[in-house]
């Protein structure tokens, strides 16, 4: 039986995300692979899974610090959940890699993903040979691509066991079972021996953490002396007014929709990689457009023009949206799949919305890169 954490909440343990998703993380990728996949759920798990979610969110001082601080001192549970509810989403939306890019003129989606993570892999200057901890990997989609761009062996490092069965997976088909592994695992806990890795790397994974520094501090700890540390960091930016009320409801959406305990500076986020004893090498913000046809790496988000080359594509656009939330609310009142995955529907385009009103208005990033090194002594 699920371990409940009060009355109907769940707590995230391996048995009940085992529990929850059943066979789905055998399933693959398809027009139909969304559907499918929920149609397989426990569907009141996945009901309670959302009210938990929602716990964490729903106070009627949702504003005020106890709440935040509650946020904090869940923060691995809260996100846990939250990939327990939303993977299945960003697989089908957004494919196997969970962040977002700057689009140059005439590239897919899926290219400009691939050209982010390779640019941050080169930054750090990932060669093959080396061993390569990737913190917060998801499904692996960046993981994979380190190995094939690289040649390095990475070890993907999640607290979810859903998602780290769905990275075994992709790595044994993709053929690189032998070029990397994926370990369960807290990034603020992490289950490796001191100065472990030649370089250690974090694609918009630390947001999740309670506080940036704790996490920071572990990356140090398990990189070796001249060892090279990158990241893309979610941040508010310069602009960021923390007395606009308008501006903190974006912020407040962006950390809802995405579950994320607190946003910080971009300032902030350096002087925490500072704090643990790295030496800064890059610290930039990756989001301003500078050449001419290059795409904000927000347009993405309900964009108003219908694509009809991919599933992900046409679910992107503000009309496939819709559309999607349509056959969401239809199948459910069916009882084919779990009520709450139109509530889930409805979180993640609330922090979509978030995002892109936060990039546009220029508050938020999704990536402040930060290099730095870890001294030889």
């Amino acid at each position: 039986m699920p371990k409940a954490i009060e009355g109907d909440l769940v707590e995230p343990t391996t048995e009940n995300t085992n529990l929850l998703h059943g066979s789905t993380s055998k399933l693959d990728p398809g027009p139909l692979s969304l559907l499918s996949s929920l149609t397989k759920k426990d569907k009141t798990l996945q009901k309670n899974t959302y009210k938990t979610y929602e716990v964490f969110w729903d106070s009627p001082e949702a504003d005020s610090e106890t709440t935040e601080l509650q946020r904090k001192q869940k923060s691995t549970d809260m996100t846990n959940t939250f990939y327990n509810l939303v993977t299945d989403f960003y697989e089908y939306g957004w494919g196997e890699s969970f962040h977002f890019a700057r689009r140059c003129k005439g590239e897919t989606l899926a290219q400009s993903l691939t050209r982010h993570e390779e640019y941050l892999f080169a930054s750090a200057n990932i060669k093959k040979g080396m061993k390569v901890l990737d913190v917060g990997c998801g499904v692996g989609g960046p993981a994979r691509t380190c190995v094939r761009f690289t040649g390095a062996y990475v070890v993907g490092l999640n607290n979810n066991d859903y998602q780290i069965e769905k990275a075994r997976r992709y790595a044994k088909q993709k053929g690189q079972e032998n070029y990397s592994q994926f370990v369960k695992g807290d990034f603020l806990h992490m289950p490796f021996e001191d100065n472990s890795f030649d370089a250690v790397y974090a694609i918009e994974a630390t947001c999740h953490s309670p506080d940036l520094i704790s996490v920071y501090k572990e990356m140090f700890r398990v990189l070796k002396p001249g060892g090279t540390f990158a990241i893309y960091e979610w941040c508010t930016t310069e602009k960021y007014d923390e007395k606009n009320k308008e501006m903190i409801e974006i912020i407040k959406e962006i950390e809802y929709g995405n579950s994320l305990p607190k946003l910080y500076p971009a300032s902030y986020s350096v002087d925490c990689v500072k704090k643990c004893g790295f030496e800064i090498q890059v610290s930039e913000d990756l989001a301003p457009t500078s050449v001419s046809g290059d795409s904000d790496w927000y347009q993405d988000l309900f964009q108003k023009r219908v694509c009809f080359s991919s599933i992900g594509g046409f679910v992107r656009s503000k009309f496939g949206s819709s559309v999607m939330s349509f056959f969401l609310k239809f199948f459910s009142f069916l009882r084919l799949v779990p009520s709450s995955a139109t509530n889930v529907d409805k979180f993640l385009k609330v922090g979509g919305i978030g995002c892109a009103k936060g990039g546009k208005a220029d508050i938020f990033t999704p990536m402040f890169i930060i290099v730095a090194k870890k001294p030889l002594a």
